[in-house]
């Protein structure tokens, strides 16, 4: 199948970097390499470009779409250890940092890894195969309180418990194995009258199960400290997310660096020493355009905060 993604926020991001041609970027987040492909574009032959992807796939289709060019070093891991990988790769500091958050269109139009509602397969989501955690393993081995948490903190589902009931009482029958079979639990979980707007039932448990299998929020924060201890004085950061909990995490992360001082309010001046390690480029996040939003409505929810290293 043909790695397919359009590149969200795409010259918002290009904007946002103010790319130097001789400098050092990482895409944190390769997928289908849109956001990587401009970037090389505007490097010179010393230039460099690191892309990181947990999707083998991915990094796959990148490596062809890419293949024009011979600055780009290519490393299968998760970016939550940027750290490692460019000391690994004795990379001291970068100039710009690109993190997308969202699952890329391949992944979802891929029926097979089960990211998807629409579509039966076995459940896995899995954004790195090799891991030997997936769906399937939250929905039949958690603890009924254990799905509730997970629906609820990361889904922000506020049926979680009902849910999880329902799904525990179901696979004492039998396993529950694919997509579809989740998808009519939850259905029928879900009174009716509350089916009726906000989109698919499904999709806050699936968003739920997605991050806890991929720990997409676990480390995020340590990931946004480790990228700006990264980059030089100058440099940026632009992180895409796609919902509220993900934008809530880079806010903070992002207002912690900008004002890191934690002497209690009562003291007339500050006595910690520290001072801001960022300033804000984006006070608001950056949304898609409505020309953007006519050609890729996965583009609605995306939202892109920006900040500078001082």
């Amino acid at each position: 199948m043909e790695f397919k993604h359009i590149s969200v926020l795409l010259n918002e991001c290009l904007d946002a970097l103010d790319i130097k041609e001789d400098g050092i970027y990482v895409d944190c987040t390769l997928g289908g390499a849109g956001h990587s492909l401009e970037i090389l574009k505007r490097l010179s032959k010393n230039g460099r470009l690191i892309g990181i992807d947990q999707d083998v796939d991915a990094l796959k289709a990148a490596k062809e779409k890419l293949k024009d060019f011979n600055n780009v070093t290519y490393v299968h891991d998760n970016f939550y250890n940027i750290e490692a990988i460019l000391k690994k790769l004795d990379i001291e500091k970068v100039d710009g940092i690109l993190m997308d958050l969202g699952v890329s269109s391949f992944q979802l139009d891929e029926t097979e890894r089960g990211f998807s509602y629409m579509r039966d397969a076995t459940l896995d989501m899995r954004m790195d195969r090799s891991q030997s955690l997936s769906a399937h393993g939250v929905v039949n081995s958690y603890s009924e309180e254990q799905i509730a948490e997970v629906l609820r903190d990361y889904g922000e589902e506020k049926f979680s418990k009902r849910i999880a009931n329902f799904i525990v009482d179901r696979r004492k029958d039998k396993s529950i194995d694919t997509t579809l079979e989740l998808v009519n639990i939850i259905d029928a979980a879900i009174p009716a009258k509350y089916k009726r707007d906000g989109g698919h039932p499904a999709k806050r448990t699936f968003q739920g199960i997605r991050i806890e299998v991929n720990g997409e929020l676990r480390i995020l924060n340590k990931a946004i400290e480790d990228g700006v201890h990264r980059l030089n004085s100058g440099g940026r950061i632009a992180v895409i997310t796609f919902h509220s909990l993900e934008d809530r995490i880079i806010k903070n992360s992002f207002k912690a660096l900008q004002d890191p001082c934690k002497c209690p309010k009562q003291l007339p001046m500050c006595v910690c020493g520290k001072t801001a390690i960022i300033k804000l480029i984006t006070r608001k996040p950056l949304g898609a355009t409505e020309e953007e939003l006519e050609v890729n409505s996965r583009s609605r929810s995306a939202k892109l905060r920006v900040a500078e290293k001082i």
